[in-house]
């Protein structure tokens, strides 16, 4: 379930590149919240 969310924050922050004028700052910051969520994974020693 966690790889699912973060697969869908990463399309999320794709299309913030595209449209940056609308919704830029969120999708920016829901992109350090994915990759801070992949890093405890790799820490804790779990598989992406």
């Amino acid at each position: 379930m966690l790889e699912t969310i973060v697969i869908v924050l990463l399309v999320l922050w794709a299309l913030g590149l595209v449209s940056s004028y609308t919704m830029g700052g969120l999708i920016h910051l829901l992109l350090v919240v994915a990759i801070v969520v992949i890093l405890i994974r790799v820490i804790q020693g779990r598989r992406l």
